[in-house]
């Protein structure tokens, strides 16, 4: 049976059988993608975020890139001071164009959350990893993407959040938008970006966001020269500190 049609045949019994053998099927990346959903976000610019989402694992490009990898593994989620678990695409496997589109029409299907409420950076970041260390995937690069207009206001603890992910080879990237907070892309460089390879882009405003998320995402799954020829040991990155 060819290499990739194993890994699906994998993913498909971990998802109906979750008893099956917990054996982790090797992925290139894992990425999380944490969409800010809080008071701040009206719906015009939430439909931008979701639209600039869309729009991007619809390109040519990405999903050529995606293609190139030895599967990506994503799942989507919203946030305001909590996260909210109802309100989110669970884990796909990515891995060719039929399976590229399908996850941009979950995405695109997504209702928004009615909690509109704070904004919870440190929770988010802590419910992203928690998404990467508890699901059935082994990836090479451990990915968490926070897009965001604002700063932490409900007192997330996000220093230790950071640090739980950067001690488990979890990057996380941000994506903070210009619109009405002074200085936020510094904010997001000194508080929330941490990790193997982390780093930021900027949308200067919600009509910007397409355009940024591309990049981003380009840059997240370009794919990766390593000496590396196996899957993380995620259970000796858990006692790995950075």
């Amino acid at each position: 049976m060819p290499r990739l049609s194993l890994r699906l045949l994998l993913a498909a019994l971990a998802l109906l059988h979750p008893g099956y053998a917990r054996a982790e099927i090797p992925v290139s990346i894992e990425l999380v993608l944490a969409v800010d959903t809080s008071l701040s976000v009206d719906d015009e610019e939430y439909d931008l975020q979701m639209t600039g989402i869309v729009e991007a694992f619809r390109h040519p490009e990405i999903i050529d890139l995606i293609g190139q990898q030895n599967g990506v593994a994503v799942t989507l989620f919203q946030w305001s001071n909590f996260p909210d678990e109802h309100y989110r695409v669970p884990w796909r496997l990515l891995s060719d164009p039929a399976s590229v589109l399908a996850f941009a029409a979950e995405v695109k299907a997504l209702v928004r959350s009615p909690a509109h409420l704070f904004t919870g950076l440190g929770r988010a970041m802590d419910f992203g990893v928690r998404l990467i260390t508890g699901n059935n995937f082994a990836g090479q690069r451990l990915k968490i993407d926070i897009s965001g207009d604002g700063r932490d206001n409900v007192g997330s603890l996000m220093a230790p959040a950071r640090l739980r992910a950067s001690s488990q080879g979890i990057a996380i990237n941000g994506l903070p938008v210009m619109v009405s907070t002074y200085g936020l892309d510094e904010y997001y460089r000194d508080n929330v970006i941490a990790g193997p390879g982390a780093f930021l882009e900027t949308a200067q405003s919600y009509d910007d966001f397409a355009r940024a998320f591309l990049r981003k995402l380009r840059r997240e799954i370009t794919p990766h020269i390593s000496r590396l020829k196996r899957p993380r040991d995620r259970k000796a990155a858990r006692l790995r500190m950075p």
